[in-house]
């Protein structure tokens, strides 16, 4: 298995109550303070992207967007304006 090197390095700086709940939840994970930033980071990180980039439709408007697809409508004047 490859190890991927770590050569970047992020700062960031919390008040000491914040710092000592972090370090009690890498404790109870038997991880480094450091390890657990960065996985719990992640792990938010993708749920936000996930978010982000996922488009949920309702089953109506996903047969409209099917719909528009299978039968796109005739191009307007401004439309084929545009591509002159």
């Amino acid at each position: 298995m490859a190890v991927a090197l770590k050569d970047v390095r992020i700062d960031l700086r919390a008040n000491t109550n914040q710092k000592t709940l972090l370090e009690r939840a890498a404790e109870l994970k038997h991880i480094s303070l450091s390890s657990y930033i960065l996985s719990t980071s992640l792990n938010q990180a993708q749920i936000d992207l996930s978010e982000n980039e996922t488009l949920v439709l309702s089953n109506r408007d996903r047969d409209l967007v099917m719909a528009a697809l299978d039968n796109p409508p005739e191009p307007n004047e401004a439309l084929k304006g545009l591509f002159k």
